[in-house]
Protein backbone atom coordinates (compact mmCIF):
# COMPACT_ATOMS: atom_id res chain seq x y z
CA UNK A 1 0.00 0.00 0.00
CA UNK A 2 1.30 3.37 -1.00
CA UNK A 3 1.59 5.87 1.46
CA UNK A 4 2.79 9.50 1.99
CA UNK A 5 6.53 10.20 1.90
CA UNK A 6 8.45 10.40 5.70
CA UNK A 7 7.63 13.67 7.60
CA UNK A 8 8.51 12.98 11.20
CA UNK A 9 12.04 12.35 12.42
CA UNK A 10 13.11 9.21 14.55
CA UNK A 11 15.23 11.17 17.26
CA UNK A 12 16.04 8.03 18.74
CA UNK A 13 14.99 4.37 18.28
CA UNK A 14 15.76 1.91 21.26
CA UNK A 15 15.14 -1.59 21.02
CA UNK A 16 14.73 -4.09 24.19
CA UNK A 17 12.69 -7.35 24.54
CA UNK A 18 9.71 -5.89 26.25
CA UNK A 19 9.37 -3.77 23.30
CA UNK A 20 10.54 -0.88 21.45
CA UNK A 21 11.48 3.33 22.66
CA UNK A 22 10.90 5.55 20.09
CA UNK A 23 10.60 9.64 19.93
CA UNK A 24 9.39 11.15 16.68
CA UNK A 25 9.77 14.58 16.26
CA UNK A 26 8.32 17.10 13.66
CA UNK A 27 12.03 18.42 13.27
CA UNK A 28 12.14 22.66 12.78
CA UNK A 29 12.23 25.02 9.56
CA UNK A 30 14.04 28.52 9.71
CA UNK A 31 14.44 28.32 13.61
CA UNK A 32 10.75 27.84 14.11
CA UNK A 33 9.04 24.09 14.87
CA UNK A 34 7.27 22.73 12.01
CA UNK A 35 3.68 23.16 13.25
CA UNK A 36 2.06 24.35 9.66
CA UNK A 37 4.23 21.57 7.61
CA UNK A 38 2.75 19.17 9.96
CA UNK A 39 -0.35 19.66 10.16
CA UNK A 40 0.09 19.17 6.33
CA UNK A 41 1.49 16.31 6.72
CA UNK A 42 -1.19 14.69 8.97
CA UNK A 43 -3.50 15.63 6.63
CA UNK A 44 -2.14 13.62 3.77
CA UNK A 45 -2.81 11.01 5.75
CA UNK A 46 -6.45 11.41 6.29
CA UNK A 47 -7.88 9.03 3.39
CA UNK A 48 -5.83 6.14 4.70
CA UNK A 49 -6.84 6.81 7.91
CA UNK A 50 -10.57 7.22 7.28
CA UNK A 51 -11.35 4.83 4.32
CA UNK A 52 -12.06 1.37 3.89
CA UNK A 53 -9.38 -0.39 1.48
CA UNK A 54 -12.72 -0.46 -1.00
CA UNK A 55 -13.19 2.97 -1.08
CA UNK A 56 -9.31 3.47 -1.07
CA UNK A 57 -9.16 1.20 -4.07
CA UNK A 58 -11.81 3.13 -6.25
CA UNK A 59 -9.74 6.66 -5.10
CA UNK A 60 -9.20 8.07 -8.81
CA UNK A 61 -8.86 11.96 -10.00
CA UNK A 62 -12.53 11.61 -11.18
CA UNK A 63 -13.13 11.48 -7.35
CA UNK A 64 -10.85 12.24 -5.43
CA UNK A 65 -11.88 15.42 -4.36
CA UNK A 66 -15.10 14.35 -3.33
CA UNK A 67 -13.85 11.46 -1.69
CA UNK A 68 -11.27 13.63 0.55
CA UNK A 69 -14.30 15.75 1.85
CA UNK A 70 -16.13 12.67 3.12
CA UNK A 71 -12.99 11.54 4.84
CA UNK A 72 -12.82 14.71 6.50
CA UNK A 73 -16.70 14.71 7.10
CA UNK A 74 -16.45 11.42 8.44
CA UNK A 75 -13.46 12.12 11.27
CA UNK A 76 -14.95 14.64 13.51
CA UNK A 77 -17.54 17.43 12.79
CA UNK A 78 -17.36 19.15 16.23
CA UNK A 79 -16.32 23.34 17.55
CA UNK A 80 -15.09 21.25 20.23
CA UNK A 81 -11.84 19.86 18.69
CA UNK A 82 -9.49 20.75 21.30
CA UNK A 83 -11.00 17.78 23.32
CA UNK A 84 -10.93 14.98 20.74
CA UNK A 85 -8.74 12.20 19.99
CA UNK A 86 -8.74 11.53 16.18
CA UNK A 87 -5.63 13.82 16.19
CA UNK A 88 -3.63 10.98 18.18
CA UNK A 89 -5.73 8.52 16.21
CA UNK A 90 -3.97 10.15 12.93
CA UNK A 91 -0.38 10.55 14.45
CA UNK A 92 -0.25 6.83 16.16
CA UNK A 93 -1.40 5.57 12.26
CA UNK A 94 0.88 7.66 11.07
CA UNK A 95 3.56 6.06 13.34
CA UNK A 96 3.14 2.49 13.23
CA UNK A 97 3.10 3.01 8.92
CA UNK A 98 6.19 4.67 8.98
CA UNK A 99 8.11 3.12 11.15
CA UNK A 100 7.31 -0.26 11.10
CA UNK A 101 5.49 -0.57 8.04
CA UNK A 102 1.96 -1.71 9.60
CA UNK A 103 -1.32 -2.54 7.46
CA UNK A 104 -4.74 -0.93 8.62
CA UNK A 105 -6.87 -3.19 9.05
CA UNK A 106 -10.17 -1.58 10.54
CA UNK A 107 -10.66 2.46 10.67
CA UNK A 108 -11.89 3.38 14.27
CA UNK A 109 -13.57 5.89 12.76
CA UNK A 110 -16.18 3.16 11.46
CA UNK A 111 -17.33 2.34 14.83
CA UNK A 112 -19.06 5.60 14.83
CA UNK A 113 -22.65 6.45 14.72
CA UNK A 114 -22.82 9.23 14.59
CA UNK A 115 -20.88 12.28 13.70
CA UNK A 116 -19.67 13.59 16.98
CA UNK A 117 -19.51 10.18 18.75
CA UNK A 118 -16.40 9.64 20.98
CA UNK A 119 -15.46 5.74 20.21
CA UNK A 120 -14.04 4.08 23.01
CA UNK A 121 -11.94 0.64 22.55
CA UNK A 122 -8.53 0.56 21.08
CA UNK A 123 -7.47 3.59 19.34
CA UNK A 124 -5.65 1.38 16.10
CA UNK A 125 -6.19 -1.62 14.41
CA UNK A 126 -3.05 -2.85 12.15
CA UNK A 127 -1.61 -6.19 11.44
CA UNK A 128 2.09 -6.88 10.45
CA UNK A 129 2.63 -9.93 8.14
CA UNK A 130 5.22 -12.09 9.45
CA UNK A 131 6.50 -15.37 8.61
CA UNK A 132 4.53 -17.27 10.58
CA UNK A 133 1.43 -15.67 9.97
CA UNK A 134 -0.13 -12.29 10.74
CA UNK A 135 1.00 -10.20 14.15
CA UNK A 136 -1.87 -8.12 15.89
CA UNK A 137 -1.28 -4.38 16.31
CA UNK A 138 -4.20 -2.96 18.64
CA UNK A 139 -2.75 0.41 19.84
CA UNK A 140 -3.68 3.34 22.41
CA UNK A 141 -2.99 7.04 22.15
CA UNK A 142 -3.45 10.21 24.45
CA UNK A 143 -3.25 13.45 22.62
CA UNK A 144 -1.60 15.26 25.61
CA UNK A 145 0.46 18.45 26.89
CA UNK A 146 1.26 16.82 30.11
CA UNK A 147 3.12 13.82 29.70
CA UNK A 148 2.65 12.67 33.33
CA UNK A 149 -0.98 12.97 32.74
CA UNK A 150 -0.86 10.83 29.90
CA UNK A 151 1.11 7.62 30.86
CA UNK A 152 -1.44 7.12 33.93
CA UNK A 153 -4.17 7.54 31.77
CA UNK A 154 -3.19 5.93 29.00
CA UNK A 155 -1.26 2.63 31.07
CA UNK A 156 -4.90 2.24 33.40
CA UNK A 157 -6.78 2.08 29.90
CA UNK A 158 -4.54 -0.64 28.52
CA UNK A 159 -5.27 -2.69 31.56
CA UNK A 160 -8.61 -2.33 31.48
CA UNK A 161 -8.64 -3.20 27.74
CA UNK A 162 -6.99 -6.65 28.43
CA UNK A 163 -9.51 -7.71 30.38
CA UNK A 164 -11.14 -10.89 28.94
CA UNK A 165 -14.74 -10.45 28.35
CA UNK A 166 -13.37 -6.88 26.93
CA UNK A 167 -11.26 -8.09 24.12
CA UNK A 168 -13.77 -10.99 23.29
CA UNK A 169 -16.13 -8.41 22.82
CA UNK A 170 -13.65 -5.68 20.92
CA UNK A 171 -12.46 -8.29 18.79
CA UNK A 172 -15.68 -9.32 17.60
CA UNK A 173 -16.60 -5.53 16.81
CA UNK A 174 -12.85 -5.84 14.70
CA UNK A 175 -14.07 -8.74 12.67
CA UNK A 176 -17.64 -7.75 11.81
CA UNK A 177 -15.56 -3.82 10.25
CA UNK A 178 -12.93 -5.93 8.44
CA UNK A 179 -13.69 -4.87 4.58
CA UNK A 180 -14.12 -8.65 3.13
CA UNK A 181 -12.46 -7.22 0.03
CA UNK A 182 -9.21 -6.64 2.07
CA UNK A 183 -6.66 -9.23 1.19
CA UNK A 184 -5.85 -9.88 5.04
CA UNK A 185 -9.67 -10.05 6.11
CA UNK A 186 -9.78 -14.03 6.07
CA UNK A 187 -6.88 -14.82 8.30
CA UNK A 188 -7.47 -11.79 10.52
CA UNK A 189 -11.00 -12.96 10.98
CA UNK A 190 -9.71 -16.44 11.53
CA UNK A 191 -7.29 -15.13 14.93
CA UNK A 192 -10.12 -12.99 16.22
CA UNK A 193 -12.24 -16.44 16.29
CA UNK A 194 -13.79 -16.49 19.29
CA UNK A 195 -12.99 -20.06 19.53
CA UNK A 196 -9.51 -19.20 19.93
CA UNK A 197 -7.83 -19.14 23.17
CA UNK A 198 -6.51 -15.67 24.12
CA UNK A 199 -3.58 -17.47 25.17
CA UNK A 200 -2.88 -18.38 21.21
CA UNK A 201 -3.93 -14.43 19.86
CA UNK A 202 -1.36 -13.13 22.84
CA UNK A 203 1.29 -14.84 20.98
CA UNK A 204 1.12 -12.74 18.05
CA UNK A 205 -0.37 -9.18 20.07
CA UNK A 206 1.62 -6.27 20.32
CA UNK A 207 0.79 -3.03 21.71
CA UNK A 208 1.92 0.33 20.52
CA UNK A 209 1.61 3.10 22.52
CA UNK A 210 1.32 7.06 21.04
CA UNK A 211 2.20 9.81 23.78
CA UNK A 212 2.14 13.43 22.74
CA UNK A 213 3.23 15.92 25.01
CA UNK A 214 4.39 19.92 25.27
CA UNK A 215 8.30 19.52 25.46
CA UNK A 216 10.20 22.11 27.20
CA UNK A 217 13.06 20.62 25.54
CA UNK A 218 11.15 21.61 21.80
CA UNK A 219 9.97 24.80 22.61
CA UNK A 220 13.23 26.18 23.43
CA UNK A 221 15.20 24.79 20.45
CA UNK A 222 15.57 25.75 17.16
CA UNK A 223 16.87 22.74 15.30
CA UNK A 224 17.35 19.26 15.42
CA UNK A 225 21.30 18.77 16.17
CA UNK A 226 22.74 17.05 18.69
CA UNK A 227 22.38 18.73 21.55
CA UNK A 228 18.23 18.83 21.04
CA UNK A 229 18.33 14.86 20.75
CA UNK A 230 20.55 14.47 23.99
CA UNK A 231 18.44 16.59 25.85
CA UNK A 232 15.20 15.52 24.39
CA UNK A 233 16.33 11.83 25.48
CA UNK A 234 17.07 13.71 29.03
CA UNK A 235 13.26 14.80 29.05
CA UNK A 236 11.95 11.52 28.78
CA UNK A 237 14.18 8.48 29.22
CA UNK A 238 12.90 8.09 32.45
CA UNK A 239 9.14 8.27 31.38
CA UNK A 240 9.37 5.28 29.22
CA UNK A 241 10.66 3.09 32.44
CA UNK A 242 7.47 4.98 34.25
CA UNK A 243 5.28 3.98 31.75
CA UNK A 244 6.21 0.44 31.08
CA UNK A 245 6.27 -0.02 35.22
CA UNK A 246 3.02 1.31 35.36
CA UNK A 247 1.07 -0.95 32.85
CA UNK A 248 3.46 -4.10 34.25
CA UNK A 249 2.38 -3.60 37.57
CA UNK A 250 -1.30 -2.82 37.00
CA UNK A 251 -1.63 -5.46 34.88
CA UNK A 252 0.34 -8.23 37.45
CA UNK A 253 -2.23 -7.09 40.13
CA UNK A 254 -5.23 -7.13 38.70
CA UNK A 255 -4.08 -10.61 36.73
CA UNK A 256 -1.91 -12.16 38.75
CA UNK A 257 0.74 -12.61 35.74
CA UNK A 258 3.01 -10.94 33.66
CA UNK A 259 1.89 -8.89 30.59
CA UNK A 260 1.59 -11.20 28.02
CA UNK A 261 2.01 -9.03 25.45
CA UNK A 262 4.85 -6.55 23.80
CA UNK A 263 4.39 -3.19 24.11
CA UNK A 264 6.16 -0.38 21.58
CA UNK A 265 6.07 3.33 22.73
CA UNK A 266 6.11 6.73 21.03
CA UNK A 267 6.37 9.83 22.25
CA UNK A 268 5.64 12.60 19.97
CA UNK A 269 7.14 16.11 21.68
CA UNK A 270 5.27 19.61 20.66
CA UNK A 271 6.41 23.09 20.93
CA UNK A 272 2.46 23.81 21.07
CA UNK A 273 -0.75 21.71 20.61
CA UNK A 274 -3.26 24.58 20.63
CA UNK A 275 -0.91 25.81 17.93
CA UNK A 276 -1.29 22.65 16.01
CA UNK A 277 -4.62 21.30 16.81
CA UNK A 278 -5.89 24.88 15.06
CA UNK A 279 -4.45 24.53 12.09
CA UNK A 280 -5.62 20.62 11.46
CA UNK A 281 -9.17 21.92 12.56
CA UNK A 282 -8.93 24.74 10.45
CA UNK A 283 -7.51 22.39 7.27
CA UNK A 284 -10.33 20.13 7.94
CA UNK A 285 -13.23 22.38 8.41
CA UNK A 286 -11.71 23.93 4.97
CA UNK A 287 -11.86 20.04 3.09
CA UNK A 288 -15.32 19.72 4.23
CA UNK A 289 -16.90 22.89 2.38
Amino acid sequence: MESPDHFLNIVFHHENHAGDDLALCAGFQRGAWRSEQFANHIIEWLPEFALTHSELEELGHHNALKIIRRAAKTVYQSEKYGKRGEFGEILLHIAMRQVYDTLPAVSKIYYKTSPNETVKGFDAVHVVRNPDGLELWIGETKFYKDVKAAIRDVADEIVDHLETDYLESEFILIGNKVDPAWPEAKELRSLLNNNVSLDDVFKKVCIPVLITYESDVTKHYAATNDRYIDKLKQEVLSEYTHLRDRISNKYTERFNEDLPVTVHVFFVPLANKSELITKLDTKLKGLQL
